[in-house]
């Protein structure tokens, strides 16, 4: 048996994505994640943009650019989602259509904003599962975006559909959702980590999350020439509101959320360390510098190797056979 079927005991264990998930509208932006990601790896992954990325008037070129991207040569590690138009919007299905038709066996994920309640979102599924299905691909992983008073109070109910991996807060739709009763500087830091409003979504996202093994994407940081303010934020959201990825919306600002949400060097040898121990003791308890470790804090110790292997981190030699 695998490690991960040992400690987390028939049970799936929680999906695992790239920490950080850049956000990229116009053909030039797409072009040029593109070419970051042949330049880094699948360190982070990049979602083409047909709600907010296309011109108006120019929607259905626009989404058959996108198809078209995903199924090129550029698409080197399979890691490019597409967060398409809502479901009560005109192009919702269309774009669907487009790009499992064109593009339905690349494509990592597909995002679904402004979702007003469960029931949306189920029959947003099934609308993405009949096209996908006719393009050879069953179970095409959804990401959903909760900004939402209605997506917020079925987040549970969400968090537990089996095609859903990610669940994205949308702070700036969510903020604008209460018309003036939480004030915009909410939408930022570092008020965004003290509205008693926002955080209680932002925590019951990632506790819906964390509830069925999915996981939760923080909403955005707006400034783009201070890096240390995405720093900050990604610190700030991995540490105190336990969420484990976070969109990008300028190339400066990858690297700090990354770096944020990655292990650092003495946590993964240390991970490695203890992991190894315990599978030369068969999974049983161990003592370490003085310190009882059972598999309740193994299945934490995998996680962290997990995560620094998704984030591109070397990995001790020994971590191959425990992950």
């Amino acid at each position: 048996m695998r490690p991960s079927e040992i400690l987390f005991q028939g049970k799936l264990p929680p999906t695992s994505l790239p920490v950080c998930d850049h956000y990229a509208g116009s053909e030039k932006l797409m072009r040029k994640s593109l070419v970051l990601q042949q330049k880094f790896g699948p360190m982070f992954d990049i979602t083409f943009d047909c709600e907010d990325g296309a011109v108006a008037g120019n929607e259905e070129p626009h989404v058959r650019q996108v198809a078209a991207l995903i199924k090129s040569e550029d698409n080197r590690f399979g890691r490019i989602g597409v967060r398409v138009h809502h479901l009560a919007s005109g192009f919702f299905e269309k774009d669907v259509a487009i790009i499992c038709e064109n593009a339905g066996t690349q494509i990592a994920y597909i995002t679904v904003p402004k979702a007003e309640s469960l029931t949306e979102v189920t029959s947003a599924i099934e609308v993405i599962n009949h096209h996908a299905k006719r393009a050879g691909r069953k179970n095409l992983p959804i990401h959903v975006l909760i900004e939402s008073h209605g997506a917020l109070n079925d987040v549970s109910a969400i968090a537990a559909l089996p095609q859903v991996e990610c669940l994205s807060f949308g702070i700036m739709d969510f903020v604008s959702a209460h018309y003036g009763a939480i004030p915009v500087n909410a939408m930022r830091s570092p008020n965004q980590f003290s509205h008693p409003l926002v955080t209680r979504a932002k925590t019951n996202i990632a506790a819906a999350c964390h509830a069925y093994g999915k996981v939760p994407s923080h909403n955005v940081t707006t400034e783009i020439k201070d890096s240390s303010v995405v720093a900050s934020d990604a610190a700030r959201a991995s540490g105190e509101f336990g969420y484990t990825r976070m969109w990008s919306i300028h190339p400066s600002q990858i690297n700090p959320i990354i770096k944020a949400f990655s292990p650092r060097n003495s946590e993964i040898t240390e991970a490695a360390a203890i992991l190894l121990e315990a599978q030369n003791a068969h999974w049983g308890p161990i003592e370490q510098q003085g310190r009882l470790h059972d598999r309740a804090s193994y299945r934490y110790y995998w996680t962290v190797l997990q995560r620094a292997k998704l984030s591109g981190l070397a990995l001790p030699e020994s971590a191959a056979s425990v992950l």
